[in-house]
């Protein structure tokens, strides 16, 4: 499941009909009083605030209607009262004009606005769920759920990544990763993990081939997609990589390149997988990975793997305190990837208390014991405010 945070359906102006009529009651009302107070109270001024009030409503035609029945208004008023030559119905008439017509060009250039902001949003948007494409809901003998919260409320995705791919032999390669930085200025690093895994997870035999290969896809691109020159920082990904096998053992691997180690949650016990041998995260030492980088493990039917990274276990309370995860994923009902997922999720945006100040994603994985040979989509959801969804739904 993909999640985004946004608030622009609170600035929308709302588009009932009900609404809409309000400035033209509006008009009608204040028309009414101002020629029963007759000349000793003049209430025609007040109809600027039916074009404004309509402009926050709806669009150009119906303001400009509003404005156009304004004005008219006010000639009424003059014309019934007497006053149509006189200096001050002049002046009210004129002013009314003026501002009937600036409130209907702003009105105008906003609509240009919104169509062009759309239109944008619709491209970066297809663009980000071509990146990070959804992983399937299952493939091979393993059951997916994830969850990504971008630290943008614009953006899907940011600094984090993650995939899967499946090799040439019978087994399932998954990465997770996190740019330093986060946002929108990280996805072209991030851009580079997931494009390089997808090409070597098919073409490489083994992991510390695969691993190699994306060191060195890193080392050789990363100044061309980082902006160094507002970013001069030394630039890096840390990186877990696994490969879980259809059959046989229950037997997996992984290469941890500087990232958080994952969790192993087996008969409810929860174990941090860590790496025997740390290596250095990809673009700060080229070198060639080999056999002894390779952690292998234990991951039977029914156990889970809970692949995460820093901004979940970095996410603070407002009194500062770190998101616990491994104890708190020891305190969750582990029956589904999806119902697990969904506890980890609310219970984090209950700790945070807010939105998160770092890009966040998680993988949830189960080994079932037996695997349908199809992969079966799993669809983005995205959540526009208000209590989130369960996730992987």
């Amino acid at each position: 499941m993909g999640v985004r945070h946004s608030w622009d359906h609170l600035l929308e102006p709302p588009s009932g009909r009900g609404l809409v009529a309000v400035p033209f009651v509006l008009i009608v009302t204040i028309t009414a009083l101002d020629i029963y107070t007759g000349r000793d109270v003049q209430l025609g001024p007040l109809l600027v605030i039916a074009p404004a009030l309509t402009a926050s409503l709806a669009g150009t035609r119906l303001t400009a209607l509003a404005g156009v029945l304004a004005v008219a208004a006010q000639v009424f008023i003059a014309v019934f009262l007497g006053e149509l030559t006189t200096t001050n119905r002049v002046a009210q008439i004129t002013a009314l004009t003026v501002l009937s017509a600036l409130v209907l060009f702003m009105r105008f250039v906003r609509e240009r606005r919104d169509r062009a902001l759309s239109r944008a949003r619709s491209v970066a948007e297809t663009a980000q769920r071509v990146l990070l494409r959804p992983p399937p809901r299952r493939i091979g003998p393993l059951q997916v759920a994830w969850l990504y919260m971008s630290a943008e409320d614009e953006a899907e995705i940011g600094g984090d990544l993650f995939a899967f791919a499946r090799a040439a032999h019978a087994a399932t390669r998954v990465v997770i990763g996190d740019v330093r930085g986060h946002g929108l200025a990280a996805i072209g690093e991030a851009s580079l993990v997931l494009g390089a895994f997808r090409e070597g997870a098919h073409r490489h035999a083994t992991l510390p081939g695969l691993v190699t290969a994306l060191e060195d896809s890193v080392s050789r691109n990363l100044e061309d997609v980082t902006d160094t020159e507002h970013d001069a920082g030394e630039h890096f990904i840390t990186c877990l990589v696994l490969e879980i096998p259809d059959e046989g053992l229950p037997a997996a691997e992984m290469i941890n390149c500087g990232h958080p180690p994952p969790l192993l949650v087996h008969d409810q016990r929860v174990t941090a997988l860590h790496a025997r041998q740390s290596l250095p995260p990809l673009g700060v030492s080229e070198r060639q990975i080999e056999d002894d980088g390779i952690d292998p493990f234990t991951f039977k039917g029914g156990d889970m793997l809970v692949l995460y990274t820093d901004g979940v276990i970095e996410a603070r309370s407002p009194a500062g305190a770190f998101y616990p995860l491994a104890e708190r994923v020891a305190s969750f009902p582990a029956n589904s990837p999806d119902a697990l997922l969904h506890h980890i999720h609310r219970d984090l945006l209950a700790h945070i208390g807010g939105h998160p100040a770092d890009d966040a994603a998680l993988l949830v994985i189960e080994r079932t014991p037996s695997h349908r040979p199809h992969l079966t989509p799993h669809p983005i959801s995205h959540h526009l405010g208000g209590s989130p969804p369960p996730p992987g739904h």
